[in-house]
C-alpha cells in the first residue's frame, strides 16, 4: 500500500490551518493516508459504515458549531445522494467532504467507473459545489484549497465536496 504522498498530507495540512476540530470517514485504503495522518495529528474521528451515516453525523456536528470534514470515496455518493439532498442542503450544514476518486488512471477495478464517473454531475444537480485537486495541482494547490474549501463550506452553510486524487500512477510518495 501506498504511504501518504506530499500532495495527500497537503490535503491534511490545509484541514489543520482551517482549525479543523473532527472528521467523520468511511472506511477505504485510498483516503487511508489522510485519515491516518489526521489522527496522528489529534483531530478526533467517528468511523461510520456508510457514507449516508457519515452525512448525518458531519451534519449534526456542524450544525452545532464544530469544524468538521468528511472523508470518503467517490463511489460512496450513490449512498450518501439522499441524505445530501434531504438533510445536508434542506438544514443548510456547513462542512467540507474529501473523497478520493476512482475509475480514472491507476484503477484496478473495472466496475467502478459506472458510479465514479456520474458522481461530480449528480452533485452539481443537487446543487452542491464540486472543487477538483489533481496530479497536476501543485502541492501548494492542495493546501490552499483545502483550506479555501472548508471556510467556504462553513461561510456558505453548505456542503462542498472537493474530489482528490489519489490511484494516478504519478503520485510520489513519500516514507
Amino acid at each position: 500500500m501506498k504511504e501518504a504522498n506530499s500532495r495527500l498530507s497537503a490535503l491534511v495540512d490545509g484541514l489543520t490551518d482551517w482549525g479543523i476540530e473532527q472528521f467523520v470517514y468511511v472506511p477505504s485504503s485510498h483516503a487511508a493516508p489522510v485519515i491516518r495522518k489526521l489522527e496522528a495529528n489529534g483531530v478526533k474521528s467517528v468511523m461510520a459504515n456508510r457514507e449516508e451515516e457519515a452525512v448525518g453525523i458531519a451534519g449534526g456536528l456542524a450544525l452545532t458549531g464544530v469544524k468538521v470534514a468528511m472523508v470518503m470515496q467517490d463511489n460512496g455518493f450513490g449512498n450518501a445522494l439522499t441524505a445530501l439532498a434531504t438533510f445536508a442542503q434542506s438544514y443548510h450544514t456547513g462542512f467540507p467532504i474529501f473523497a478520493n476518486t476512482r475509475g480514472g488512471l491507476g484503477e484496478y477495478n473495472a466496475m467502478i467507473h459506472s458510479i465514479s464517473e456520474s458522481s461530480p454531475e449528480l452533485l452539481k444537480k443537487l446543487g452542491i459545489r464540486v472543487e477538483n485537486l489533481g496530479i497536476s495541482d501543485s502541492v501548494e494547490v492542495w493546501r490552499s484549497s483545502t483550506e479555501a474549501v472548508s471556510k467556504l463550506a462553513v461561510i456558505q452553510r453548505r456542503p462542498i465536496v472537493t474530489l482528490f486524487e489519489s490511484l494516478h500512477p504519478g503520485m510520489e510518495t513519500i516514507k
